[in-house]
This record gives C-alpha cells, sequence and structure tokens, in this order.
C-alpha cells in the first residue's frame, strides 16, 4: 500500500520515494512485524488467558513438562498478524508472489486455528482430522504449481540466444530488446526450471524426467510438477509441526530459515547477481525479500515470549503455517531441491519420527514386541530424555540451523 502511495505523490513529498526502495521497505517489514508482536503480543497472551485458552499437556515423563499445563496456546495468531499487517504495508499488492504467499499464510492459518479450536474449546485432544489438514496443504500445494504453471508473472528471464537453444520457443512470454539496437537481448520464459545444487548450470527443467514423451514432455510436465509440489508442502509444513515441541525451537529454526531465503530471494530476482552466481533470474521475487522480512520479524518477535520459559505456545495455528510459508517461498524461487539442507533441522525431526515408528512395528512383528531407535521420539525429545536441559537443546539446534544456513548459501557458489 505504502509503495502506491509513493508512486502517486513521490514529486509532491520527496522522502516518499524511500518506500520504492527495497532495502528500505524489508527493514522497515523487520521493524513493523518485530513492533507488532512484541506489543500485541502481550495483549494476546492475556486475553487468551481471560478465555482460559490453556495447553493440556500429556504426560509423556519429560522434566518440567507439567508445569506448562495452562500455557496459553493458539499464539500462531500472534505470528499470522505479525506477518500479514507489515505485508499489507509495505510489499506490493500487485505482485503475483506477495499475493500467493498471502494467501498460503491466511489459508493454513485457518486450518492450523480450527485444529486449536477444536482441541481447546470441544476438548478434543485430536483436534482436526488429519485427512482435512493434509487436503488443506494438498489444496496449497495445488494453488502453488498452478500459479507458477499458469501465471505469466512467473517466470524465468533469460538470454534471447540461450531461450532458443533450449527449446523454449513457444513457451516465452515477453521480450526485452536493447534501447540501443532495438535486438532482442532477453526474454521472460514460462518454464519449470529449477535451481541444481552442485552443478555447475543455471537450471534444470522437470520435463527432463519424462523424456519418453518426446516433444511434449513440456506440456505434461504439470503430471509430475503439481504432485512434487504437494508433497514438499505437506511434509515441510508437518516437519515444523513436529518440530514445534519445546520452548523456542520452531520458532528460532524458522526464524533463521526465514532470514537465508530472504538472501536467496533477492541474488535471485538481480539481474547481476544471478547472472553472477549462474542461478534463475526470476523477476519479481524482490518482493519475496520483503515477505521474508515479515516473518523473520514475526518469528523473533514472537520468540520473546516463547523462548523458556515459555508465555504462550504457537499451536498448530502458527507451526503448519511456518512450514507452509518456508515451503512455498522455497518452491517459488525455485530453491525447492535445497530444502533438505535448509530445513535439515525439520528433516531430521520428521525422520526421527518415521524411524521410530516404522522400527517399531517391524520388531513388534518380527520379534513379537516394539523396540525403539531413540529414546523418545520426535529428536528433541531424545535429548530431553538423556537428561539435557531444553534452553540447551533449543540453543544447539539453533547453532545447527544456522550452519545449515551458511551451507546453503555457499552451495550458490560450490558449483
Amino acid at each position: 500500500m505504502l509503495y502506491w502511495i509513493a508512486e502517486q505523490f513521490q514529486n509532491e513529498v520527496g522522502w516518499m520515494r524511500l518506500f520504492q526502495f527495497l532495502t528500505f521497505r524489508a527493514a522497515l517489514a523487520v521493524i513493523l512485524s518485530l513492533m507488532i508482536s512484541m506489543v500485541f503480543g502481550g495483549r494476546i497472551i492475556r486475553f487468551l488467558r481471560t478465555l482460559q485458552i490453556g495447553e493440556s499437556v500429556r504426560d509423556l515423563g519429560l522434566a518440567g513438562q507439567k508445569e506448562k499445563e495452562g500455557t496459553p496456546t493458539m499464539g500462531g495468531v500472534i505470528i499470522i498478524m505479525a506477518i500479514i499487517i507489515p505485508c499489507l504495508l509495505v510489499a506490493r499488492l500487485d505482485n503475483v508472489y506477495t499475493l500467493l504467499m498471502l494467501l498460503a499464510t491466511t489459508w493454513m492459518g485457518i486450518i492450523g486455528f480450527v485444529d486449536d479450536y477444536i482441541k481447546v474449546f470441544k476438548k478434543d485432544k485430536d483436534g482436526l482430522s488429519g485427512k482435512f489438514k493434509i487436503l488443506g496443504q494438498v489444496v496449497l500445494g495445488i494453488l502453488v504449481a498452478v500459479t507458477m504453471l499458469i501465471s505469466e508473472d512467473v517466470v524465468v528471464r533469460m538470454d534471447y540466444q540461450e531461450a532458443l537453444d533450449n527449446g523454449y520457443q513457444s513457451e516465452i512470454v515477453k521480450t526485452h530488446k536493447s534501447k540501443e539496437t532495438g535486438k532482442v537481448i532477453g526474454v521472460n520464459v514460462k518454464t519449470t526450471l529449477t535451481n541444481v545444487p552442485f552443478i555447475k548450470d543455471s537450471g534444470w527443467d522437470y520435463s527432463k524426467l519424462l523424456p519418453f514423451l518426446g516433444m511434449n514432455a513440456k506440456k505434461f510436465v504439470w503430471i509430475l510438477f503439481v504432485p512434487f509440489v504437494i508433497i514438499v508442502v505437506v511434509n515441510v509444513s508437518n516437519a515444523a509441526n513436529l518440530t514445534d515441541g519445546i520452548d523456542g525451537l520452531a520458532t528460532g529454526v524458522s526464524a533463521i530459515i526465514g532470514a537465508t531465503l530472504a538472501i536467496l530471494a533477492y541474488v535471485s530476482s538481480n539481474a547481476i547477481a544471478a547472472d553472477y552466481l549462474n542461478i534463475l533470474h526470476l523477476p519479481g521475487t524482490e518482493e519475496l525479500v520483503v515477505f521474508s522480512a515479515c516473518f523473520l520479524g514475526a518469528c523473533i518477535g514472537f520468540l520473546w515470549y516463547n523462548s523458556f520459559p515459555a508465555q504462550v505456545f504457537m499451536g498448530d495455528t502458527g507451526s503448519l503455517t511456518i512450514g507452509a510459508i518456508i515451503a512455498a517461498m522455497a518452491i517459488l524461487i525455485r530453491i525447492e531441491l535445497l530444502i533438505p539442507v535448509l530445513c535439515g533441522i525439520f528433516l531430521a525431526e520428521n525422520l526421527s519420527v518415521m524411524l521410530q515408528v516404522g522400527y517399531f512395528k517391524y520388531t513388534r512383528k518380527k520379534y513379537g514386541e516394539g523396540r525403539r531407535i531413540f529414546l523418545m521420539s520426535p529428536l528433541h525429545h531424545h535429548y530431553q530424555k538423556k537428561g539435557m536441559h531444553e534452553s540447551k537443546i533449543v540453543t544447539r539446534f539453533w547453532i545447527v540451523g544456522i550452519l545449515l544456513a551458511v551451507l546453503t548459501i555457499i552451495t550458490l557458489k560450490l558449483r
């Protein structure tokens, strides 16, 4: 909104031009989201307490567990509010990436809120049926995938000759001509190209997995692309939900990932940086820098209240949403193949549960009694069972998260 106002009044009010600078808007987004989450967060927590919206803790034999009984939950509304309000103020609302991320935040926020509402007010510990949560995530995955496939604003910009050499003549939706010579020097291409880590190439197309379709591979690539996007969204969203088990863990890890996504979105949107790093140039994704700034500020602001000892829990309202946001942003800036590295903490938590359950069922069938790999899953509970204080677990997981984030950025040059 402020960007549009700045365009209208920049000649009359000179300082309004500041809102047209990406770095200024991103910095302002962080500040606004921090202020909203910290100022209004306390009031929302007090309101949740008056409604007696407290966490029901199942006795798992963990140290300090019963002390958390009654801590307000559904605090994810703080994160969502601190993302959406600054985004509406400082981001460009005519940008398809901004609109898609606002939709993803709102959609998954509603699903998570309904889940928490059933748990708290209906006293149903299972909450919203798992199949409905999965359905919501699938719908979001379809929306992201279809938008990428059909929107002419979601494109890859490449050299004209490069587009011709790679057979993208029919996928060109816009040309860019040199002002001096009038020759076509760049084109916007509708494609499912993505960045591949550690490979010295500017992109790899999903259609290459369908060689048996020949010339029709690009036409039917959606058969492969849509399910893949759905799988990414569902798994990252649920993994974030599993990670939200001790104070400040999911929030801090998500903040680290959000900051990394902001850097990756910036270099992808910048023609010079993208060319230098030999990654895909994605015009329009600069607005994802602003959205990532909102996300970062919201997570850090929520951490003010969610760090040990937590005054509020985000609930599924927050955890499902932040996971979906991370998945959607990674897909939109075409670094989904780096998710196992960037979201390594989420992956480890998710795998620990899958391995534990799978091994337990296997050994029960083979030996008559179930055996365990970990003392308890998800992984953070394993360390709690070993006697490690949750603050130390969280801090160490953050450190690992930072290392993974740095490794993710380094992959831009390790090719």
